[in-house]
C-alpha cells in the first residue's frame, strides 16, 4: 500500500505528496476548462503514468531476460472527449528503443507494454495506441 496526501489550495490548483519518497507534485486545471495551466492537470498525469509505466514495465521484461533496456525515450499525447462529460478518448505512445533493446527476445518488450498495469487499468473505451521505433 503507497499513501499520497494533498491539499487543494484553490484556484483549481493542487499539490500531493508521495508519503514513501516525500517527493511532492503540483497540479493545476488546463487552460481549456478554466485554469492556468501552470502545471499538470490531473489527466495529463494519467497519460503520464501511462508512458512510464509502459516503459517500467519493459525495462522489467528486458531484466528478466538478463538485460537493461538502456536509454529508452517516450512521447505520449492525450486527447480529450469532445463532447460532456469531460474524459481522456485516447492516448497514444510511440517509444523510441536504443538498438541494445534487440537483446530481448522477439515481441517480449511489446508484450510486456500492452500489458502494464496502467495500460490493465484504464478504462475499455480510452483507446491506448502503442507504437514502436526500433532505432539501430
Amino acid at each position: 500500500m503507497v499513501k499520497i496526501t494533498g491539499t487543494y489550495e484553490g484556484e483549481l490548483h493542487c499539490t500531493a505528496r508521495h508519503e514513501p519518497s516525500g517527493d511532492t507534485l503540483s497540479t493545476d486545471a488546463p487552460r481549456d476548462n478554466q485554469g492556468r495551466g501552470a502545471a499538470f492537470s490531473p489527466t495529463d498525469l494519467v497519460a503520464t503514468a501511462f508512458a512510464t509505466c509502459i516503459a517500467t514495465t519493459m525495462a522489467l521484461m528486458a531484466r528478466k531476460h538478463g538485460h537493461e533496456l538502456g536509454p529508452l525515450r517516450y512521447e505520449v499525447t492525450k486527447e480529450m472527449t469532445a463532447t460532456p462529460p469531460r474524459a481522456i478518448a485516447r492516448l497514444a505512445v510511440t517509444l523510441w528503443l536504443p538498438a541494445s533493446a534487440r537483446a530481448v527476445p522477439a515481441g517480449e518488450l511489446e508484450r510486456a507494454a500492452r500489458g502494464c498495469p496502467v495500460h490493465r487499468s484504464l478504462a475499455p473505451e480510452v483507446v491506448k495506441d502503442i507504437a514502436f521505433v526500433w532505432e539501430d
